[in-house]
């Protein structure tokens, strides 16, 4: 049998079918690659929400999977047992540090959302009617908090600095707070919006004091508390270095469209989060800060807020923040 060489058109029909074949296995792997991030169904989380909705991330040629947790303790342990590559915004960055001494390496950090006095989000609330001027006042009162370390930490901390002496702070799900100041279960409670929101628009309670973390923990109402952070598990990061980048690029598209259009963004909490109809007009919005905005006084705030829960015994060891930022 002889052999006839082959045409130039057969040449180069045998190099595309080829090539067709090398490439099909990369672009299934690029199709399996899930990027699981999960969440807490809170407003801080609207970069995350938004850059989903707005189809930033399959722009980016990414696969994401949002993974709803009930706080950020579940969060941090999906990521702990490889079951999320990360966390948007909103998720405690305590919850992340007490991950880290769990296991050292385990993420990375590339934005927060700090807040104040100006960015509200954490609060102390009491009922519409209440006689209580200050926090100072709450001595000897029943005060509860939102649920997990973070939280009951932080409300004791501020409630002993405040003047208002050591206080028994009862844990209850943030969603009951308004309820549970309208029927007098409580005197007061330190929570996260939009939950003095809520108890405005329905008139049962008001704002004894916003911003109360940078008050009595950092020493100014203005300085930046940076309680939430969005991660990539350093795993993921070392397995998927470009789609890594790729991620924090679409996730940072998403920051920036709610810091320009807040109004038009504010609709993706919907769904997301059980913020909906004039809630989701009348709920303040987060600060956000990206790891390449990040200057030293931030950073120092930040270490600030981590040195309290080394002081307080939550954290085994001291937990250093320049370590855990994402450096690009």
């Amino acid at each position: 049998m002889s052999l006839s060489r082959p045409s130039r058109r057969q040449l180069l029909q045998t190099g595309s079918a080829a090539l067709a074949v090398l490439a099909a296995p990369a672009i299934v792997r690029a199709q399996a690659t899930k990027i699981r991030i999960g969440y807490w169904p809170v407003a801080a989380g609207l970069p995350f929400f938004a850059a989903v909705e707005k189809g930033f991330f399959k722009e980016a040629g990414l696969d994401v999977e949002p993974l709803k947790f009930a706080g950020a303790q579940q969060v941090m342990e999906a990521m702990l047992s490889g079951r999320g590559d990360g966390s948007a915004n909103g998720t405690g960055s305590a919850n992340l540090a007490i991950g880290e001494i769990a296991q050292p390496g385990l993420f990375k950090i590339f934005c927060t959302n700090p807040s104040n006095a100006k960015f509200v989000l954490e609060e102390f609330l009491v009922p519409k009617d209440s006689p209580i001027k200050s926090v100072a006042e709450l001595k000897g009162k029943k005060v509860a908090s939102g649920p997990g370390i973070q939280n009951v930490t932080l409300a004791k901390t501020m409630l002993e600095r405040a003047g208002a002496g050591t206080i028994a702070v009862t844990e209850l799900p943030i969603g009951q707070h308004v309820a549970a100041l309208a029927a007098g279960q409580v005197d007061a409670v330190y929570t996260l919006e939009p939950t003095g929101t809520v108890g405005r628009l329905n008139g049962t309670t008001r704002v004894l004091e916003a911003g109360v973390v940078a008050h009595y923990i950092l020493g100014d109402p203005m300085a930046p508390w940076h309680g939430g952070a969005a991660s990539l598990t350093t795993d993921f990061i070392k397995k998927n270095p470009e789609l890594a980048k790729k991620y924090i690029a679409a996730y940072a598209k998403g920051v920036e469209f709610v810091r320009t259009q807040p109004a038009e963004a504010r609709q993706y909490m919907k769904g997301y989060t059980a913020i909906e109809g004039a809630l989701t007009n009348e709920v303040p919005l987060a600060s956000y800060m990206l790891y390449n905005e990040f200057k030293a006084s931030d950073a120092a705030y930040f270490q600030k807020f981590y040195d309290l829960f080394t002081e307080k015994g939550i954290f085994e060891k001291k937990v250093t923040v320049d370590g855990l930022l994402y450096k690009g």
